[in-house]
């Protein structure tokens, strides 16, 4: 019996004696990125699977409520242990027209919130049932190791093909495999959507803010050095990235993510790390640093010891890549109306940005309707506020009425999305 199977037989017949709770909140969207309502979602012990917990069904936003859950202690994941310190649950959704869909092995920390998207196709006569299957996590299950590479690629001049600047992409190409499995099917991911779901296979959503944002920081370099290079297309493949650990990053098709990773990235999707009179960034390699050690790469778990410390993301970052690591800016995100003003807009600001997000507004609206209508005249009032109030509801951020930076970029990212259905992109 392998392990994955051996714990979930633990788990089965444990699961009424988890003593922490943690909550899983499940969004339904079709294959249009539009939100499916009234989408019926079943929870299950995915050592159980027919053993129905619980039943909820989604929203006019295509959302459920959080769910709270059976997992185990929250102490399972603040050090190095064999015991699986999260829950893996079944969910299976369901709506009228749609092939329903089971996602095996989302996962549960105590006193976490995970987020799980599912994305529902039109049903078929010929079409099976979707089933995703979420493998163990990195810290937890054994992968292969890094192969060790030098931290900035040589550029000869010689044709390779190199970006004239460090860019953050709309999108990342995945190989779902290594890069010699011809077999492996590639994935178009968007960008933070790639960082979140590497940073929720790699680390535990349960670390203090400063690790989690150092190993996030870790996990973006690497990848923009990736596209920076061009790494595998020098290489005459076709994407940027693969999902192997031996090569690259863990990434997961379909897998759960966390709030507390998902907002880490909102924060800081634009950084990567440079060394002085170095223009690409650099390879950042790391390693689990219990099972595996690497010196002069990031630990992980060593972070996380840090983090409890007290110690800083720069302070994090230094004791592992050196004091003449720092942490740089992207100034162009690809795929973004425009950018961040650099400051906050709420009531009583007027101008051009304000505008832009009115506009923006107006066009999400037309597929959720909860978010309501603007006059788009430049002006943040009171109206302008309550359409941000109810944005930032929809999407799992901070009522405030104020478009900060997280708020401003989400309303990008949205807005993107929402014209190119309408487009037939």
């Amino acid at each position: 019996m392998n392990s994955r199977a051996f714990s979930q037989k633990i788990h089965a017949a444990q699961v009424n004696d988890l003593p922490d709770t943690g909550t899983l909140k499940v969004t339904a969207i079709s294959e249009r990125n539009l939100p499916l309502s009234d989408a019926m979602v079943e929870f299950s012990f995915t050592g159980d699977p027919d053993s129905i917990l619980e039943e909820v069904h989604t929203d006019q936003n295509g959302q459920t409520e959080p769910v709270t859950l059976a997992a185990p202690p929250v102490e399972y994941s603040l050090e190095p242990s064999e015991e699986q310190p999260y829950a893996e649950y079944t969910i299976r959704v369901s709506a009228p027209g749609y092939e329903p869909v089971t996602v095996s092995g989302a996962e549960v920390f105590g006193g976490q919130l995970s987020l799980q998207s599912v994305t529902l196709h039109p049903s078929h006569p010929d079409e099976q049932p979707d089933t995703i299957v979420i493998p163990e996590h990195t810290l937890y299950g054994y992968y292969p190791p890094k192969i060790a590479e030098a931290e900035v690629k040589p550029i000869s001049g010689n044709g390779e093909i190199v970006l004239d600047q460090v860019v953050v992409p709309e999108y990342i190409i995945v190989h779902d495999g290594t890069p010699q499995d011809s077999t492996a099917r590639d994935y178009y991911v968007q960008y933070k959507d790639y960082i979140k779901n590497v940073a929720s296979s790699e680390i535990y959503s349960t670390w203090p803010y400063a690790t989690l944002a150092a190993n996030i920081l870790a996990i973006q370099s690497f990848t923009l050095n990736r596209v920076y290079t061009e790494w595998y297309r020098n290489k005459r493949y076709d994407f940027t990235i693969t999902s192997s650990t031996a090569y690259d990053q863990k990434w997961v098709y379909g897998r759960t993510i966390f709030e507390s990773i998902s907002e880490v990235v909102d924060d800081v999707f634009q950084n990567y790390l440079s060394r002085p009179n170095v223009k690409q960034p650099i390879l950042t390699q790391y390693c689990d640093g219990s099972r595996v050690t690497c010196p002069q790469w990031l630990s992980q778990w060593g972070s996380a010891a840090l983090g409890e410390q007290g110690y800083t993301v720069s302070e994090i970052i230094r004791y592992y890549y050196g004091s003449d690591m720092y942490i740089n800016f992207a100034e162009q995100v690809s795929g973004v109306p425009s950018s961040y003003p650099g400051y906050p807009l709420s009531v009583g600001s007027v101008g051009a940005d304000v505008l832009k997000i009115q506009e923006q507004l107006n066009a999400i609206s037309n597929n959720y309707p909860l978010i309501p209508k603007l006059v788009p005249d430049g002006i943040f009032g009171e109206a302008t506020q309550q359409a941000v109030k109810v944005f930032q509801s929809v999407f799992g951020l901070t009522q405030d009425g104020i478009v900060g930076s997280r708020t401003w970029y989400k309303i990008s990212d949205i807005y993107v999305a929402v014209t190119r259905i309408a487009e037939g992109v």
